[in-house]
């Protein structure tokens, strides 16, 4: 492939990577540096021999993309990143018939607000993967994670951006309730206390690390869900999992492992047990107060 062909299969795949990269990072403006940053990239490969250019080009702008989310979390978010399209721009950035289009397509500002508190490896499988239907061994190269682990990385992503409010708004305080109702009753073994904040059709799912450790199984159903945990909650402590409430397992006071908790109608319907030592360094638990 010549170039000049390679040129102009980068340009008709500009508008794709533009939404791709604003979906990702929030802003108008960083989405256009990182599909700049992808082209310069792209040229300095120094090789026009691909097979696919279109998921060659996706791959470098999911690579910048994924570098400037884990860059933001060691400094002070911009505000502007946390707007809509346009919204911290001057009036003198009137959008054209393209930009809107792009725009038309991108998720609401609410969203994006949501999509800002998954992690970096979160937000780019689930971008990737719900969006713009990327397989999830193309996604693991990315993101630096098996086909497995990627594809947990998308559901729980998935399932944080359905469990948001109409508004776009998490309701933390009433899940962050629930979660300590769930330690508290976890702790004393109060079967009726858990069966009142789990859903009759609830499912634990471990990772793998948690299976090998034999911490846990996967166990389906709210009367079984309560037997396993029931009274096994000594070492457990109110946690931020991922940015929202959930469960950090501490024995000897070091978090070796998580849960995280999908809660519909006041109900926990489903919890993801993590043992994975690079899984929780990616969620980031915080320990809170109980």
């Amino acid at each position: 492939m010549s170039g000049d062909r390679l040129s102009d299969h980068f340009e008709s795949s500009r508008p794709r990577l533009h939404a791709l990269a604003y979906r990702m990072l929030g802003s108008n403006e960083e989405a256009e540096d990182a599909v700049q940053e992808t082209w310069v990239r792209v040229g300095s490969a120094g090789s026009t021999e691909v097979e696919n250019p279109g998921g060659w080009f996706t791959t470098i702008a999911a690579r910048i993309c994924l570098d400037r989310l884990r860059a933001r979390r060691s400094r002070p978010e911009s505000p502007s990143s946390m707007l809509g399209p346009d919204e911290g721009s001057s009036g003198d950035d009137t959008p054209g018939p393209e930009q809107e289009a792009l725009m038309a397509e991108s998720v609401e500002a609410a969203l994006l607000v949501v999509l800002d508190r998954l992690g970096p490896a979160e937000r780019v499988a689930f971008v990737l993967h719900d969006v713009f239907a990327v397989p999830f061994d193309e996604i693991g190269g990315i993101v630096g994670r098996t086909p497995e682990a990627t594809r947990q990385l998308a559901s729980r992503a998935r399932r944080r951006v359905q469990g948001t409010t109409p508004s776009g708004q998490v309701d933390f305080v009433r899940r962050r309730q629930i979660v300590a109702a769930f330690i508290a009753a976890s702790r004393t073994g109060d079967f009726d206390a858990l069966l009142a904040v789990l859903d009759p059709d609830v499912v634990l799912r471990p990772d793998t690390e948690a299976v090998r450790l034999g911490a846990f199984t996967e166990t389906h159903g709210a009367d079984r869900v309560a037997q396993l945990l029931g009274g096994g909650a000594q070492a457990t402590r109110l946690a931020l999992v991922g940015g929202v409430p959930g469960v950090a397992w501490t024995p000897g006071g070091h978090i070796r492992g998580a849960i995280a908790f999908d809660v519909i109608d006041d109900r926990i319907v489903e919890l993801d047990v993590i043992a994975n030592p690079e899984h929780l360094e990616q969620l980031e638990v915080v320990l809170l107060d109980d």
